[in-house]
């Protein structure tokens, strides 16, 4: 898993049947001091995650796939749950 933070949504109105109902969204993977890191992702949202939340992410294996409830579905990325709150203390 991963934290990343939602940093806007993507619209496709032609998709394969098993993504139909699906809400897509890009997801900008963070450090744990929420710095970014990386590029954005684009990532099935299981949960109802909107621009601006922080969220945990999964990318590729069976997790992904397993997020969107369909089997066989091409997910390479999914959004699972909102973060509330990060707790942290970097110890030397």
């Amino acid at each position: 898993m991963q934290i990343g933070r939602v940093v806007g949504t993507v619209v496709s109105t032609q998709k394969n049947k098993k993504l139909e109902g699906a809400k897509l969204l890009l997801v900008q993977p963070m450090t744990l001091d929420d710095q970014p890191r990386g590029t954005a992702i684009l990532a099935i949202d299981s949960v109802g995650a909107g621009v601006g939340e922080k969220v945990l992410l999964v990318i590729e294996g069976k997790a992904a796939g397993d997020a969107l409830g369909k089997k066989g579905a091409a997910v390479d990325a999914a959004i699972i749950g909102i973060i509330d709150q990060v707790d942290y203390t970097d110890t030397p």
